[in-house]
């Protein structure tokens, strides 16, 4: 499973409105959205790049256990949605399903929400298996490391000393944190061990991407660090969004363009590590984890 996105700029509106549980969005809201999709090239490539993951997923469980698993995809907000494709598990004889969520870290607000969509859709007669937070499986941690160091590569020796890592996870509601909701502790554990396998020493911690509701988020945003650093005499930054497994608008526009902007008006050059998409060596790592589960 994984969060959706519209599929042409005429979808905007009423993806946008299903996010809002039903409310449509202000016109500008909504052009502001519209505006952030044109600015990336119109669309993003999230419903690409995911059905490549799950066709390459499909791929690597079949090769390692033929005939086993039957691998469908659905989504939070935008067709297939899990209600629709769920209960055509039990219409077709399935007994056991797995679900695995495309975000490495588990929320009660976020991928709590598509098991619970996901076990009510599928029915009392299945036995729903949910794999939780999945950060910490072997291999995971390795490839984000790899990806720092190569971000680190590009930036030039003389500035390493004033270089630092900022890894970084979709921000959710303050108002998690009194739940005991364990979110921000596995952000920090597994941005703690990324550092660690890559031998970085200078990292921090920040949130992107918050919603736009009278609700405080967690925070520092991601941009108000970059103002910290830049205040800090930081010459370089190596943006890490840790909480985002492909390219899409949180990636494409809110660092690459958002983010990438600020820097350079603060004179901050800021990289930022590749996405794992449908790496081979990514695939791998979930394949492990749905065969683990199983």
């Amino acid at each position: 499973m994984a969060y959706g996105t519209p599929t042409t700029p005429a979808d905007v509106e009423a993806y946008y409105t299903r996010i809002r549980h039903g409310r449509p969005p202000t016109p500008e809201l909504l052009e502001e959205l519209a505006g952030r999709y044109r600015d990336i090239g119109g669309t993003s490539p999230l419903a690409q790049r995911t059905a490549a993951q799950v066709a390459a997923l499909a791929s690597a469980l079949e090769a390692e256990a033929p005939g086993e698993f039957d691998v469908r995809f659905a989504s939070k907000y935008e067709p297939p949605m899990i209600e629709e494709v769920a209960p055509g598990f039990a219409r077709d004889a399935v007994t056991r399903v797995i679900g695995l969520v495309l975000a490495p870290h588990s929320s009660t607000m976020s991928t709590d929400q598509y098991m619970a969509r996901a076990r009510a859709a599928l029915g009392a007669g299945v036995d729903f298996v949910e794999i939780g937070a999945w950060w910490a499986e072997a291999g995971f941690l390795e490839l984000i490391a790899q990806r720092v160091l190569d971000a680190l590569a590009l930036v030039p020796l003389e500035r390493r000393a004033t270089t630092e890592v900022i890894f970084s996870a979709h921000s959710l509601p303050e108002k998690i944190l009194a739940t005991g909701d364990t979110y921000p502790a596995q952000l920090r554990a597994s941005a703690e061990g990324a550092a660690r396998l890559a031998g970085v020493t200078a990292w921090d911690l920040a949130w992107q991407s918050a919603g736009r509701t009278a609700d405080p988020w967690i925070g520092p945003d991601i941009l108000q660090v970059l103002r910290d650093k830049a205040a800090a005499g930081l010459t370089d930054v190596v943006s890490c969004p840790i909480g985002f497994v492909s390219d899409h608008l949180e990636v494409l526009y809110d660092i690459d363009i958002q983010a990438q902007a600020l820097a350079h008006e603060l004179g901050l050059h800021l990289v930022r590590t590749t996405s794992l998409n449908d790496d081979p060596a990514f695939i791998a790592v979930l394949a492990s984890v749905v065969r683990s589960r199983a």
